[in-house]
């Protein structure tokens, strides 16, 4: 059965296919990204001291957008919660994307499994354990990795206080405190709808100080990889080519195959989706971090027709749970670790192997180094591979984090449409729309923005927040019909205003 739903013939008609004006490619802040990137590694090959001296500019675009991930994630959550009638459907939302995260993680594992048991890229090596050295940065990643047990991330989620994670920006504790507070409001009724006015207002004061940062993401980007070039060098990109190679041709079919088939299960193309989130995917690429892009993509995929509820309680969650990239890079790279210190595991090994990885890539999630603590809890966890052979794999790391975050936020864009779709809630013909670039008008129960480019978003969130009652009249009908509207219990727990321009 199809659980999509498809746009009214006479909306339709009255709302002919054009493609969205778009702003000259010079314009664009993919292209800018891209550039700064160019100029970045050209910069780190050529003169990598000078390299080196930029890191300042990308770290401080890094925290800058990171400033902003805890409030974004808090109020879009709060917002989402607090404005549903049925509080079940939210409970079953958040089941659904657990049960989806978990399957998607097993599958993306036993992609790195079988790629490294083909090409075997360890054998040969020969490293001897005892013999490795450990440098100072590694050493405290080991050690962190060491006393991580793989029950950790379920007593983390609750924190010790309230703003303590806003200040660690500790995502995962985020949404805890979310969704409690937004169940919360839910349940105050009308009282709380003062306070869930005051939520929605917020968030369009947090994407309008987005928009201004984003102003500043090809410096970011230019920082971030002329640092990385100029203090690995491109030495590290040949000693280790192999493996390198083969974590990005097994992330590509991973996305191909495994979620490009999940998006023709729902009649939609990834490779238009790709192109639709191309700014965020330049983003990811210059920073090395999926973070700066979950603002974009979730105003993205809310103006492609998902619901608003379901993007902001399944895209935060997915940065903690969903990790494809990450889960490939734990497997391959752990199986590379067991071939090059002579540690031979059977096939039963290598499946326990998988399940203690399930577990253990959850309790680094948001975690600074969060890969290589993961990995090292998982040897420890084992005990038959060393723990110290990720010193063979640590000079390498910078150069495998961008693949890691391109398939994270590829994997969380992915799942927030099928858990859409799992909740007969999306909107499969609008969301092709979207992708393919059309003109598209904004959904009846949001304000007017357009999100064609993240470097525009401090104009289009202007507004953002300001909802009109659930069961409002149709598009363009007068605001004082709609407010006539007999209101429903949804619409008792939600600020019933409008403003005009």
């Amino acid at each position: 059965m199809d659980h999509s739903t498809t746009t009214d013939p006479a909306t339709a008609d009255a709302q002919p296919a054009t493609k969205a004006p778009k702003t000259r490619w010079y314009r664009q802040l993919y292209f800018w990204v891209l550039t700064a990137i160019v100029v970045g590694i050209l910069v780190g090959w050529l003169a990598p001291t000078t390299g080196i001296a930029m890191e300042p500019i990308g770290t401080t675009f890094v925290s800058s957008m990171k400033m902003l991930i805890g409030p974004i994630v808090f109020l879009t959550i709060v917002g989402g919660i607090a404005s549903v009638a049925d509080l079940k459907k939210v409970g079953m939302t958040g089941l659904k994307a657990l049960t989806y995260f978990q399957v998607g993680t097993i599958f993306a594992m036993i992609f790195g499994l079988v790629a490294i048991n083909i090409f075997r890229l360890g054998e040969g090596v020969n490293a001897d354990a005892g013999s490795i050295k450990t440098s100072d940065s590694a050493a405290k990643l080991i050690d962190a990795g060491q006393h991580q047990e793989w029950w950790q991330f379920l007593t983390h989620i609750i924190p010790n206080s309230i703003v303590g994670p806003f200040v660690e920006g500790d995502i995962l504790q985020i949404i805890f405190i979310a969704v409690v507070f937004g169940i919360a409001l839910n349940a105050m009724g009308k009282l709380g709808a003062p306070v869930l006015d005051g939520v929605q207002r917020l968030t369009g004061v947090m994407f309008k100080i987005l928009g201004f940062i984003m102003k500043a993401a090809p410096l970011g980007a230019f920082g971030a990889m002329a640092f990385a070039v100029g203090k690995y060098g491109v030495s590290s990109l040949t000693s280790m080519g192999g493996l390198i190679a083969l974590f990005y041709v097994t992330s590509i079919l991973f996305v191909v195959v495994v979620l490009g088939s999940v998006m023709a299960f729902l009649k939609l193309n990834i490779f238009t989706m790709i192109r639709h989130l191309k700014e965020e995917y330049m983003l990811i690429l210059g920073t090395s971090t999926a973070e700066p892009a979950l603002p974009g993509l979730m105003r993205k995929l809310e103006h492609a027709g998902v619901k608003k509820e379901t993007v902001g309680l399944v895209v935060p969650t997915g940065y903690s749970f969903n990790l494809d990239g990450a889960a490939i890079y734990l497997s391959l790279s752990a199986l590379y670790i067991a071939q090059a210190t002579n540690t031979d595991l059977t096939i039963g090994q290598q499946l326990g192997l998988l399940a203690v990885m399930l577990l253990t890539s959850k309790g680094a999630a948001g975690v600074a180094g969060g890969g290589f603590i993961a990995l090292t809890a998982t040897l420890t966890t084992i005990g038959t591979i060393p723990a110290a052979g990720i010193m063979l794999i640590f000079g390498i790391d910078k150069f495998m984090s961008e693949c890691r975050a391109l398939v994270n936020f590829t994997g969380n864009a992915v799942a927030t449409l099928f858990i859409a779709w799992w909740d007969r809630t999306l909107d499969a013909d609008r969301v092709r729309r979207v992708f393919a670039g059309e003109h598209v008008a904004p959904m009846p129960a949001q304000d007017p923005a357009h999100v064609d480019d993240v470097a525009d978003l401090d104009g289009d969130l202007a507004e953002y927040g300001h909802h009109a009652p659930k069961h409002a009249g149709a598009e363009g009908e007068a605001p004082a019909a709609a407010a006539a509207a007999e209101p429903s219990s949804a619409a008792d727990r939600r600020p019933a205003y409008s403003e005009s321009a």
